[in-house]
């Protein structure tokens, strides 16, 4: 009978259990799902049904991982994705957000850039942990970023960007997310990218202080290579600061938009 065992068509004997299919395919899964939820080694296994057949603690391999995730995508949608790459500049509350969403995806590469270090206030919106308080942000967020897709590639950068270095980091991108808290250091990520790195987009934010609403945060197009996510009000001040809950809301407005780019949805 045919079944589906991690995302793939398996031709499989009448009457087997769960158990047997898995010392069959992935001797050693300690952990059996039957379609969509945990199951008892001794179930049969029925015509049509889903397996996944997971060894805890065990990586999957890349060709694995990737025929799971392309299921979820659809298999053209996600080698669109593979193929890409994306710049970060500044990887605190937003950019730390964005790269997650984006691996977890299946981004094929991002280049990340930040001079920055992991602070105690960071923790209160930013993707890293107390163990790493003190380590330099790229780095961190690198190895988290392992820990979710060790299969996308990850170059980091640990240094001030300015319009000299700007345009050489970013080369290989097509897309290039702005993620700084500083009006200036926004105005010259996205002034110098539109004017020395030809036909690159970018997408970054203003406005996303406080708790204020939440469909107060939409992504405009602000010029033809230039998406901004934000309410383009709400700015860091005594009573409004910065929140994990609505940093993320603007997050993923700008990891989704770039998604729309590469995949011609702008």
């Amino acid at each position: 009978m045919l079944i589906q065992i991690n995302e793939r068509q398996a031709q499989i004997p009448d009457g087997l259990t769960l158990a047997e299919v898995a010392d069959l395919h992935r001797p050693g899964a300690d952990v059996l799902i039957l379609n969509g939820f945990p199951a008892a080694r001794e179930t049969s296994v029925q015509e049509g049904d889903e397996l996944f057949l997971i060894t805890r603690g065990e990586q999957p391999a890349e060709e694995e991982l990737e025929a799971l995730m392309a299921a979820r995508h659809t298999p053209g949608v996600h080698r669109r994705l593979k193929a890409a790459t994306v710049g970060i500049a500044g990887v605190g509350g937003l950019g730390s957000a964005v790269a997650v969403a984006l691996a977890r995806i299946g981004i094929g590469r991002l280049i990340i850039a930040d001079f920055d270090v992991v602070e105690p206030s960071n923790l209160n919106r930013q993707q890293y942990f107390i163990d790493q308080i003190g380590c330099f942000k790229v780095d961190a967020l690198a190895d988290n970023l392992r820990r979710i897709n060790p299969y996308v590639r990850v170059e980091t950068h640990q240094v001030l960007l300015d319009p000299l270095n700007t345009p050489t980091i970013f080369a290989p991108c097509s897309i290039v997310v702005e993620a700084f808290d500083r009006a200036d250091m926004k105005a010259m990520l996205v002034n110098t990218v539109l004017a020395e790195m030809s036909g690159v987009h970018v997408v970054a934010a203003s406005g996303l202080a406080g708790f204020g609403p939440n469909n107060s945060i939409i992504t405009r197009r602000a010029a033809r290579r230039l998406y901004v996510a934000g309410d383009a009000v709400s700015e860091a001040q005594p009573g409004n600061g910065l929140m994990a809950p609505r940093v993320a809301i603007a997050a993923g407005h700008q990891a989704n938009q770039v998604v729309r780019i590469i995949l011609g949805e702008e």
